[in-house]
Order: structure tokens, then C-alpha cells, then sequence
């Protein structure tokens, strides 16, 4: 019988169910979900929780980046392999963007749901996702699908992809196969979806009315927004249109958020944005193998991808500053007397005047359109090597290099700073006019102001050789004891600029993206005994010793960070007493090496913050005038020590008969010096507890300063998950056809982690909108049920997310007339999905599928943070709704 490498072991052996929790996904399987992309695959799966979705790309400088998180515990201890090698990740880190893995090239896919750095070093703690490609192909297949959802206004995709073998390995002593895809997904705006058309959301809890507000002070037209020269006296603003009318303009409400500035009207930027993103993408995998002797094989195999990615926000916020006061000077200056005569003096009192320190508008550029930007990230993956057996050793060794990057420009709503600040002082300009009041000469200035072009380019290289073998060593009483050996060195390049053609004032209120160039090298040997001690008791051995170089930051010429080691190893242990029951288990340790820019990353400008915040320290010189978003800065911190774990789990497998089967994994991760950063929730709530976090900042565009909250990376303590992976499967065979039911699932215990900042405070996640802006879900459950009708079958999946406790929100009761701070209690998400697969012969194959088949709309969520959907949580629920999509496949 062919010996195969699993994922979890360098040690090629027949494949049975192992000591270790695998889970495998075949191409069958992977079909019958409907996934379209390698995200949608992995990221339903009931043991993934915590990652990243394209979804929040709008708005940060992401690209549409997607990841894998097994358990909760984080994507940067999940590691993803493609054909059993690292790939480049995007940015400093290890976490690597599942849109670089071509899914029509993937035969398998095996999920290791136990922690491996004993074998494959840092950052694997949480456990590996191994995409396996297809290999030795011969014949050709072409396929195509096109989606749509019932709902009108975007949401569309459609997708091509062929793939061609040529030779035999055995027969012709060598075989080429390449597999191209395209991918192509329209956008969906917020006003397509009721559930997420506004920042203003209206909703009924208990018999009263609520107005949860989202809006921003930045508003068209403008509010002004006051700073007195006492640090005691609160800000003023106010909205020179709503007091002259008595209501807002068009695509504005009265805001609620402040009750000190009830004369403000809130911009309704979330019925603007896009909530799903357009995109596109290439692929293309191609993989050649040569026979050189009958135990030896070369092969090199090639994986590239672009993902064309445009994401669409809110039109730009910009203060304008109308009045400064320089620091030490006794009078205020009126840069802009026509606005101040007009629409700031007559609102003031002849005290505030006097005390005035600052006036700016704060203007929402409506009339430029939404903020586009643009991502092309490009993925390119080589590998060159052999395999095959020398002196009894099976072996493979590989050369790696393997890119991940990144250009990012600006193609609408961005303007460039030398033509707005012109415009100030031209009366065909006025902020405080509504939204579509421009006049032609108008719209053609705003046309003439578009800065329309590359903002950053970024890029993360990884260099890398490997070498692994096994044999048979020595017999005992269960059969032969295998040993592997192998290491393996890695070389990370990470570097980021920005594009020539700007600098820091060429984009108005734009800071200019940092510069980095940093190195580092990783490098590791390991060993790994398989004893089979009797027949029934197998017992498995594993050590690994890693290095990990300081980071040689090229910009200052120095090197930043310690070097490191690590030693992990790991115990397992699989025992069947029958033939119908299997028990397992192991034992083990683990570490992660910092990222890089989470130690030698400056102190840089980092956007602002998820929502509107008070001001942290009331009575102060920085204060802003109103509660608004504050800027954010981002720093890293030399003295991180790397992050270890210790880890277990216990499992069984019973097969009472070859109907049914049934299975269990109980998993335990305590990591130790885990590396996090204090939330913004956490530190504008006690920011007396984190005075350390806010600095100042100079706001660009009109040179006013302020306070600045810093996101610093810090080892926060401890964190400890737990849990149970399940499944059970069943078949029976009627006299109409086969059925198939499989049900899986993840059951959470623990979800613990020590506050940031602190050694000993505990908090959680569990089923509670916690302090990291997130949830960790106390169960996931997937129904799978498969009738095959001899050419026809018919698949039905449900998926199930229970319910859990909302972000804290303070929201407006309309009968009051007063706010109140909840927590809402968002229901369980349950979503059916169907397909119907009809063979017509052996070359021709249509499916065609309903997903969300009871149209289950996403749970109301007032959540302010991860992305700039208002209503709903685009994390936890898809705003697609009920979809439809067929597929036709050709093989010849």
C-alpha cells in the first residue's frame, strides 16, 4: 500500500486515522459547499473563529486580505501551508492571505486542529491548514459558474477556471499540469440591504423605540465645532444650516450623541459605503515533475495571483480651520473672515468670542463622491526540488521563494491639498451649503481637485530551503519504529513606501504612509519518532529546536529585538483495543516569534478610531470641541518576548458498524507573554488607567492639535481556550439512493484571556462582545445531508451560530427623550444552503445551488468597530441573503 505524509508528521506512513485531529476536505467535498473562494471554504468550517474577512477592507489599507483562525485563538498562530510549505505572508507577520491559494488547483485539504511548532516551528500553536494541489493529472477540465442574489443591486459573481495534464509519471517518466482561474464579485452598497442602509438605525426593544446614531459630526453641510482658551470651558458646536431651517439637510439627522451640542446634525455615512466590495482575481497554478531514476523525482511548481480589489467609503471628512490661535499669542486669527462673519460669529456669545481658540468646519465632501481606493496584491510562489528514496530514507528537500505584494492607490474622493486650500477663498466654495447645491463651475473645480493616483507600495519576500526524510529504524512488538529528521531556513523581507509621487502634503489631511525595510531569519532542525509499541498502542515522539534573528532594520541602520530560541517537542498516543474504537491523545509546546513590525515598528500615524469617543481627559488643553473620532497612532515595542504555549487533547473515534461512526476531541491551548495591544473601547473608558496611551497629535490640515490614542503592541499576560471538535456521520442506503448525514461541530468552554495591561485580570469573550471587539462563540454546528440517486444528487447544509451578548451602545429611547446604555441580545444565525448535482455522463457535470434558502436576514448589532457596516456584524453573518448559483463542468 502507497505510504503518504500527513499533515502533522514528517513521516510517510499508510493512511489511517491518526493520533493527531485532522480534518480532511475532499474535491467532492469542497464542491458540495459551493464555496467560491478559498475564504468561503475555510472560514464556514464550525472549528474557525477570529480571522480576518474582505469584507472590512473598506476603510484600512488591507487589500480585501482574508485569513484562517482555528478556535478562536488567532490567525497569527494558524498556519497555512500550500503542498506542506510556508508561503509568503502579507505584512510583517505570519498571517497569510487566503486569496493567494488557487481553489481550482486543490485536490485536499487537511485542517491539524492541534498545535505543531514541535515540526513546523513558530506559529503554529493554534494548529495548520495544509492546501494540497493536484498532482500527476492527466486530461483536462473546464468549468464555469455565475451567482447572483434574489435581491437586486449587486452581490453578483461569476467565476471560469480550466486545467490541463499532460503525461504520465509512471508510464512517460513525467508529467505538466496548469490549472488558470478567474473570479470575478460586483459590489453591494448598504442601500441594497435594509438591515444595513444607514447610521442612523431605528429599532424596538421591550415596548420602547430606540435610535441607535452612527452619524459623524463631519456633515455637509459643515457644523462648526468651537475650542475656548479655558481648558475648563466645554466646547461648542452647532449647525448654521439646522438652526436657519430647523431641520438637517438631505442625507443627515439631528445627532444624538452628544447632549452638550444638541444643535449638530450627524452625517449618514453608512448608507454611502459599499458593505460588500467589488473584485477580481487571476490565478494560476502550474506544476512540473520528472522522473530522474526509478526512486527519484525533480519537480517545480509555480502558484500566481492578482486580486484586483476596490473598495468604496463615505465621502472624505475635512476639518477646515476658519479661526487659530498660535500658541503664546493673546488674539485668535481669522483665516477665513467670510466664513467666520457668516456662519460662526452670529452663533457666539461677545464672553466667547473673547475665549475663542479655535474654530474649524467640520465638512463631509459630499459632493466629491465616496472614497475610492484601489489594491492590486500579487502573490507569486516557486518551489524547486526532489523526492524519493535513498538508502532507505524517503525524502524531499525544496527551494521556496514566495512574494506577497502590495500597490494601493486612491482613484476617487481623495483630493490633493495646494487645489482645496484654493478653493477656500473662492465663492463658488461654501461648506455650508447642502449636498448637490454646487453650480457647474463648481463641479468642474471638484473635478480639477482629484488626486487620482499609487499612495504605497508593500511587499513581504520569504526565501527559504527544506529537507525531511524517514525510515524504518528498528522492529518492536507492533512493527517497524520510524524516525524523521529535517530542518529547514527561512528569510523574511518586509519593506513599505511610499509612492514617489507624493509626499506628506500632496493629499489633503493625509499623513504620509511610514517607510519600513526590515529583515529577519528563522531557521530549525527537528526529529520525530513513530513507535508502534504493540498492535493496538502506538506511540509518537517529536522535538524541534528553532532560532529566530534580531530584525535588521535597514531604514536606521540598526539591528532591533533579540535573537531568540526556542525548544518545543511533543507526545501522542493512539490506542485501538478494537477494531470499532480509537483512542488518542498528545501532549506538547509551542512558541511565536513577535512580528516584526510588533517590534520595530515607530510610533506612526494609524487613521482614527472605530467611533466617536469622548474626550479621555475632560478639562484638558487637547480636548476636541465635540465628541468625534480621534486619531490613532501605532508603535511597536523592542522589549516583546516571544510567545510559548502548552497544549493537550484527548479524543476517541467509534465505528460500532460502517453505517455510523462518531468522534471527539477535547483541545487545551494556554499561551503564556501573549502579544496584544490595549483595545480602544478598554482605554477610552479607563484612560486614567492608561494615561501612558495618549499622546498628541497635529492634525494636518489645520495645524490644531489634539489628543492621539496609541495602539502599542505589549505582551499581555496569559490566554487559555478550550474546547470540543465533534462529528458524527450516518449512512443508509434506500431503494431510491444513498443518504449520507454528517453532523460536526465546535463546542467552546473557555475563552480567557488577561486584560491588557494587566498579569492577573481575567475577562472573556465567550458569547459577550468583549474588550477586543470581538466574539467567541460558545458553539458552531454544520448539518451536511447527501441523497445520491444514482446520476443526481442533492446536498443540504445548515449552518448554526448561536446567539450572544452585543457590544455595549448607548443609544436615544424616542419616547424619553434620554439615553440609555445596553447590551442587546443578538439572536442565534441559522442559514440552509441547498445544491443539486446531475452527472450526464462521465464528462459532463451541472450543479446548481440556493444559499440562505429561507432568506434569514443578519441579526441587528450595534457594534461600532471591525469595518464600516452599520446594523449588522459582517463578521458573523453574510448580507447576501438568499443567492443562487449553477455551475457546469467539462472534463476531457
Amino acid at each position: 500500500m502507497q505510504k503518504v505524509e500527513i499533515t502533522g508528521s514528517s513521516i510517510k506512513r499508510i493512511a489511517v486515522e491518526g493520533a493527531l485531529p485532522i480534518q480532511r476536505l475532499s474535491q467532492e467535498a469542497i464542491a458540495r459547499t459551493g464555496a467560491t473562494t478559498v475564504a468561503d471554504l475555510i472560514q464556514n468550517l464550525p472549528a474557525m473563529q477570529g480571522f480576518t474577512i474582505g469584507a472590512t477592507a473598506a476603510g484600512t489599507n488591507s487589500g480585501g486580505r482574508t485569513s484562517a483562525s482555528i478556535h478562536d485563538i488567532g490567525e497569527s498562530y494558524t498556519l497555512v501551508l500550500l503542498n506542506g510549505r510556508r508561503i509568503a505572508p502579507q505584512g510583517s507577520g505570519t498571517s497569510v492571505n487566503l486569496n493567494a491559494i488557487p481553489l481550482s488547483a486543490v485536490e485536499r485539504v487537511e485542517i491539524l486542529t492541534d498545535g505543531a511548532s514541535a515540526l513546523y516551528g513558530s506559529d503554529a500553536i493554534a494548529g495548520v491548514i495544509n492546501f494540497i494541489l493536484k498532482k500527476n493529472m492527466r486530461g483536462g477540465s473546464l468549468e464555469a459558474t455565475y451567482g447572483a442574489p434574489e435581491m437586486s443591486g449587486g452581490g453578483k459573481n461569476w467565476n471560469t477556471n480550466i486545467s490541463y495534464g499532460l503525461g504520465d509519471l509512471d508510464a512517460d517518466r513525467y508529467n505538466i499540469m496548469a490549472a488558470y482561474r478567474h473570479d470575478e464579485q460586483s459590489q453591494t452598497k448598504a442601500t441594497d440591504r435594509s438591515f444595513a442602509n444607514s447610521s442612523y438605525v431605528p429599532f424596538s426593544r421591550n415596548g420602547n423605540n430606540y435610535v441607535f446614531d452612527r452619524t459623524s459630526p463631519s456633515a455637509a453641510p459643515a457644523n462648526v465645532a468651537v475650542a475656548f482658551k479655558d481648558p475648563k470651558a466645554p466646547g461648542r458646536s452647532f449647525n448654521p444650516y439646522l438652526i436657519n431651517s430647523g431641520h438637517c439637510a438631505p442625507t443627515n439627522f439631528p445627532s444624538t450623541q452628544n447632549d452638550a451640542n444638541t444643535n449638530i446634525c450627524g452625517f449618514d455615512s453608512g448608507s454611502t459605503v459599499e458593505i460588500v466590495p467589488e473584485s477580481k482575481r487571476d490565478s494560476l497554478f502550474t506544476k512540473g515533475s520528472f522522473k530522474v531514476s526509478e526512486n527519484l523525482t525533480a519537480f517545480a511548481e509555480m502558484a500566481l495571483s492578482r486580486y484586483d480589489l476596490t473598495a468604496r467609503i463615505a465621502a472624505n471628512p475635512v476639518p477646515i480651520a476658519i479661526v487659530s490661535t498660535a500658541s503664546g499669542a493673546s488674539k485668535p486669527t481669522i483665516k477665513l473672515p467670510g466664513y467666520y462673519n457668516t456662519y460662526v460669529a452670529p452663533y457666539l456669545t461677545a464672553a466667547q468670542i473673547a475665549d475663542m481658540k479655535t474654530v474649524s468646519a467640520n465638512f463631509r465632501m459630499a459632493d466629491w463622491g465616496t472614497r475610492d481606493s484601489r489594491t492590486l496584491t500579487d502573490t507569486k510562489h516557486l518551489v524547486l526540488g526532489v523526492e524519493g528514496e535513498v538508502a532507505g530514507w524517503n525524502f524531499e528537500s525544496g527551494l521556496t521563494w514566495s512574494q506577497n505584494a502590495i500597490e494601493e492607490s486612491y482613484v476617487g474622493g481623495y483630493v490633493k491639498t495646494a487645489q482645496l486650500n484654493a478653493l477656500y477663498t473662492n465663492p463658488l466654495f461654501n461648506p455650508f451649503l447642502p449636498h448637490g447645491a454646487v453650480s457647474p463651475d463648481m463641479q468642474t473645480l471638484i473635478n480639477d481637485s482629484f488626486f487620482h493616483g499609487a499612495i504605497r507600495s508593500a511587499s513581504t519576500t520569504l526565501r527559504g530551503v527544506d529537507t525531511h526524510g524517514s525510515r524504518e529504524v528498528f522492529e518492536l512488538p507492533g512493527g517497524a519504529a520510524s524516525l524523521g529528521l529535517g530542518g529547514d531556513y527561512r528569510e523574511y523581507h518586509y519593506e513599505q513606501k511610499p509612492d514617489s509621487g507624493i509626499d506628506a502634503g500632496t493629499i489633503y489631511n493625509l499623513s504620509l504612509p511610514p517607510a519600513y525595510d526590515m529583515k529577519r531569519a528563522t531557521y530549525g532542525v527537528f526529529a520525530e519518532l513513530l513507535a508502534p509499541l504493540t498492535k493496538s498502542l502506538e506511540l509518537s515522539l517529536a522535538a524541534r529546536h528553532d532560532v529566530v534573528d534580531a530584525i535588521d532594520n535597514a531604514l536606521i541602520q540598526r539591528t532591533m529585538g533579540k535573537k531568540e530560541s526556542a525548544n518545543t517537542y511533543k507526545i501522542s498516543a493512539r490506542y485501538q483495543p478494537t477494531q470499532t474504537v480509537l483512542l488518542r491523545g498528545s501532549y506538547g509546546t509551542g512558541f511565536k516569534a513577535p512580528d516584526m513590525l510588533d517590534i520595530a515598528q515607530p510610533l506612526v500615524a494609524a487613521g482614527l478610531t472605530a467611533k466617536s469617543q469622548d474626550c479621555p481627559f475632560p478639562g484638558t488643553e487637547y480636548c476636541r470641541p465635540t465628541k468625534v473620532q480621534y486619531n490613532r497612532m501605532s508603535g511597536g515595542n523592542e522589549g516583546l518576548k516571544a510567545e510559548t504555549s502548552k497544549q493537550f487533547t484527548l479524543g476517541f473515534r467509534i465505528e460500532p458498524t460502517p453505517a455510523f461512526t462518531f468522534g471527539a476531541d477535547l483541545w487545551d491551548v494556554k499561551i503564556n507573554d501573549a502579544v496584544s495591544a490595549v483595545s480602544e473601547t478598554q482605554a477610552f473608558a479607563k484612560p486614567g488607567n492608561y494615561p501612558e496611551l495618549f499622546t498628541t497629535f497635529k492634525e494636518v490640515a489645520t495645524g490644531n492639535t489634539y489628543y492621539a490614542f496609541k495602539t502599542l503592541s505589549l505582551n499581555i499576560g496569559q490566554q487559555h481556550n478550550r474546547g470540543v471538535d465533534w462529528d458524527m456521520t450516518a449512512r443508509h442506503t434506500f431503494g431510491f439512493g444513498k443518504f449520507t448525514a454528517n453532523l460536526n461541530g465546535t463546542h467552546m468552554i473557555l475563552a480567557n484571556y488577561t486584560v491588557p495591561g494587566t498579569r492577573n485580570e481575567w475577562t472573556s469573550n465567550m458569547n459577550v462582545f468583549g474588550i477586543t471587539d470581538a466574539v467567541t462563540f460558545r458553539n458552531l454546528i454544520k448539518f451536511t445531508g447527501t441523497l445520491e440517486s444514482g446520476a443526481l444528487t442533492n446536498a443540504i447544509v445548515i449552518s448554526y451560530r448561536n446567539g450572544y451578548k452585543d457590544a455595549e451602545a448607548t443609544v436615544r429611547n424616542t419616547g424619553t427623550g434620554k439615553d440609555e446604555t445596553m447590551r442587546l441580545d443578538v439572536p442565534s444565525y441559522t442559514t440552509v444552503d441547498w445544491q443539486g448535482r446531475y452527472a450526464y455522463n462521465k464528462a459532463i457535470t451541472v450543479r446548481a445551488g440556493i444559499k440562505n434558502l429561507f432568506n434569514v436576514e443578519p441579526p441587528l448589532s450595534l457594534r461600532a468597530s471591525s469595518g464600516h457596516q452599520v446594523g449588522y456584524d459582517p463578521r458573523y453573518a453574510d448580507p447576501t441573503m438568499r443567492s443562487f448559483y449553477i455551475t457546469g463542468n467539462y472534463k476531457f
